[in-house]
């Protein structure tokens, strides 16, 4: 069902709601590397990725870990204006595309924010999958821009994981929860883009698979 302006707008504070109630109510803890936690104490700008379907939390790490300038990349389908709309609760802009629909206007828009200073923020595998696949994008902007590439995840010891396409998580309220990045990423001028789009993809994979590992949570 396609929703109304004014639908959007409620339904976007709902969202934001829930999310800074979980926030509040699930007992999260955070792992870093120290590698990646000098990257973020640091004013350099950084590129996040996380998966779609491990997107619903990723405000709430990002502000724990004292940024707070960061556009985020969001499809032209059907869920993008919800999601934008919803971010902008947090202070975060957005950048409309995908790496299949409108890619060339959204990279030129996301070159356009460099000179501001800001993080950037992909799903590489939104909005339409495959699951778990990490799309160019993510590298292409990496590679033009020398920021690295941090990923990030969250788990939670009990929650709904939907049968959608991305299998979204939904933490349950005062579960146990862990936000974990990984090692920073960088992309050279002259890199294969198909080994660092590759080795990205494996390192998600893998921090996924451990986030999960470290609150109990079975695949």
């Amino acid at each position: 069902m396609k929703l109304g302006p004014r639908q959007q707008r409620w339904a976007a504070r709902l969202a934001s709601w829930l999310v800074r109630f979980l926030g509040r109510t699930v007992r999260w803890r955070t792992e870093v590397p120290e590698a990646t936690e000098r990257v973020l104490r640091s004013d350099r700008p950084v590129i996040l990725a996380f998966w779609h379907g491990r997107l619903l939390m990723i405000p709430i790490a990002y502000l724990r870990a004292g940024r707070r300038n960061v556009h985020v990349l969001i499809s032209e389908h059907g869920d993008g204006e919800l999601i934008s709309r919803t971010i902008a609760h947090f202070g975060f802009g957005s950048v409309r595309g995908s790496s299949r629909r409108g890619a060339l206007k959204a990279m030129r828009d996301l070159l356009r924010k460099v000179r501001e200073g800001t993080d950037f923020a992909f799903t590489p595998d939104g909005p339409r999958g495959p699951v778990g696949e990490v799309q160019s994008g993510v590298i292409d902007l990496a590679r033009r821009t020398g920021y690295p590439i941090l990923p990030v995840t969250f788990s939670a010891r009990r929650g709904k994981e939907f049968s959608s396409w991305d299998r979204f998580l939904l933490p349950r309220p005062f579960t146990s929860g862990v936000f974990c990045w990984g090692e920073p990423h960088w992309v050279a001028e002259e890199a294969d883009m198909e080994a660092a789009r590759a080795g990205l993809e494996r390192s998600m994979q893998e921090l996924t698979r451990h986030a999960d590992l470290r609150v109990g949570r079975r695949a």
